[in-house]
């Protein structure tokens, strides 16, 4: 009897067997809509938190496992005010990757449309991307970006939830203004520009030695501080006024050290250069790597023919690769290094901390040249995943498909605006749709070697080293110095440890790069303290300006200007 059953129910078509198909109904009113059709990324995140969080559940959205729930879909051309009909067939969720899976219960519920824009790229491609909006390419924070407020659902396996939306996500605030010491720079780029079809533009905070307006005739070095997107420099470390007795815990910790700094800096402590931070959001990401590529554009020759000697231009900068250094920790790190490697006479040393993937036989943890797929291992008869982040004490906390799943259901075609994406648009060549090419399937994690041959052949800055050592090595002696700590977070330490030992098998010249591997240490480590701090570590700053600035003057040419900036 049983068996009868079953075989008539699976003859039923599948609409006869499910009571209802669950959705989410999201409608977005002229209001939000503005004018025109909507084109991009409608996701809604569900949240389990309680009522009294002080987060909307777009803030409560990760890649670990912790995160509450996002489903997302792609919309093209839309009507404002016509229904978007979110289900199984036409989205993809994280951690839930399907909305039938979702457990009956009480959530949070908030939509936000990702507004796409269409770019028409020099070499006939289109693409739909979404444009930085002074945010630092964030979907959740994006200006303009239509989204609903916070309501609480009740959902169920049959539900046809429907969300209003009627909102939009407002502007950034403003900068901090200038002053004496802190400056702001922005210029179009010709390059990136004719690359894109658009006017874009690169802009930069920079900060002035003490003494410039006093010593008209000084001119000064250059150092670049490579990091993500910032929207002010007090996020790296500077305060102007002394912390205040209001600040607690690490924002009292954090504004001591941010004021340290502009004290060391405006004393005499440090060494007077000009100290420049790049700013280079761009459509897939909050920055661009700082080199070259197929699909975010020829960043690298605009930072270094058009926003560097624009900014030394203004503020007197020296102008010549003696008398430039860079430094920067995690995509910093990297961008560093890759900037020293791909313009060896352009700058006079790197300092790499915590660098993103080196050498990609150790892309964190996935071996891209022999892994078949980036996510899992098999043996004969087991099958183990590949972990993506660990604490310092080696507990796994997110796996390689969790975290490009979780990117995944924010964007297709590499649109997520997260860290695997913009790798794979930096690294990638551009495929036949326009958008970056895969480096393995997203969904399923099996490996593409063809484009892993074009990353290793362009950005494996290891392989790189090797490949062109007879004709780089002399440009780089005595200008890298690489630290991570030896329990990275995102196993960062694994590709470092490859190039360090590719490094000492060198020869004519030998390399003489340095590596400070920080025992125990998590991503961010950044160096080994000096001995004369005992206590919270000294800043960043304070210890590798005057590192730069004694490297600069002992190669600086002859007759080089090594005096009127060390007044």
């Amino acid at each position: 009897m049983l068996r009868s059953v079953f075989l008539l129910l699976t003859a039923l078509p599948l609409a006869a067997q499910t009571a209802s198909v669950p959705k989410i109904q999201v409608t977005i009113d002229q209001r939000s809509a503005g004018d025109g059709e909507l084109t991009g990324r409608l996701m809604v995140a569900i949240s389990k938190d309680s009522k009294d969080s002080k987060d909307e559940p777009r803030m409560q959205i990760d890649e670990s496992y912790q995160s509450q729930q996002i489903f997302g879909m792609d919309v093209t051309n839309a009507k404002p005010g016509t229904p978007l009909v979110l289900d199984d067939a036409n989205s993809f969720g994280f951690p839930i990757q399907h909305l039938h899976d979702l457990p009956p219960g009480e959530y949070t519920v908030q939509a936000v449309f990702n507004r796409y824009e269409r770019f028409q790229l020099a070499n006939g491609k289109t693409v739909l991307l979404p444009p930085d909006k002074g945010e630092g390419q964030h979907w959740n924070l994006k200006p303009g970006n239509p989204m609903s407020k916070p309501v609480k659902v009740k959902w169920s396996p049959d539900s046809d939830l429907r969300i209003e939306v009627k909102d939009v996500i407002p502007p950034v605030a403003a900068p901090e203004p200038d002053t004496k010491y802190l400056r702001h720079v922005r210029i179009r780029s010709e390059l990136l520009s004719r690359f894109w079809g658009r006017d874009m533009y690169l802009s930069a905070i920079v900060i002035l030695p003490d003494g410039f307006d006093t010593h008209p005739s000084a001119h000064y070095p250059t150092v670049v501080y490579q990091d993500h997107f910032h929207a002010n420099f007090s996020a790296v470390g500077w305060r102007e006024t002394p912390p205040t007795p209001e600040l607690k815990g690490r924002e009292a910790f954090r504004a001591k050290w941010q004021y340290a700094f502009y004290e060391a800096w405006t004393n005499g402590t440090l060494p007077r250069v000009l100290l420049i931070e790049p700013q280079h959001a761009n459509p897939y990401y909050d920055d661009s790597y700082a080199v070259n590529s197929a699909n975010v554009g020829p960043y690298g020759d605009a930072i270094t023919q058009e926003l560097i000697p624009a900014v030394e231009k203004q503020f007197r900068g020296i102008g010549q690769g003696w008398a430039r250094a860079t430094y920067g920790g995690s995509t910093g790190g990297w961008e560093a290094l890759a900037s020293q490697v791909f313009y060896p006479e352009f700058y006079n040393g790197t300092w790499a901390l915590c660098p993103d993937p080196v050498d990609f036989h150790a892309y964190q943890v996935t071996n891209l040249y022999d892994d078949e797929n980036a996510y899992v291992r098999k043996g004969p008869f087991a099958t183990i995943e590949i972990p993506s982040d660990r604490r310092g004490d080696g507990n796994i906390t997110a796996q390689m498909a969790q975290v490009n799943h979780y990117e995944l259901a924010l964007g297709s075609h590499g649109r997520s605006g997260e860290q695997y994406d913009i790798w794979q648009a930096v690294f990638s060549p551009q495929g036949e749709d326009g958008y970056p090419a895969p480096v393995y399937d997203k969904l399923t994690g099996k490996v593409d070697k063809k484009v892993v041959e074009y990353w290793r052949d362009h950005y494996d800055l290891d392989a790189i080293l090797m490949r062109d050592w007879t004709t780089l090595g002399l440009k780089l002696e005595g200008k890298l110095h690489i630290a991570v700590g030896d329990s990275d977070t995102y196993f960062l330490n694994n590709a470092v440890y490859l190039m360090q030992e590719n490094l000492k098998k060198t020869r004519h010249p030998h390399s003489d790069a340095t590596f400070d591997f920080g025992p125990r240490q998590p991503h961010c480590y950044t160096g080994a303290r000096p001995d004369w701090d005992e206590s919270e570590g000294a800043d960043l700053n304070q210890r590798v300006l005057p590192l730069m600035a004694r490297h600069m003057i002992e190669t600086a040419p002859k007759g080089a200007d090594v005096e009127s900036w060390r007044y």
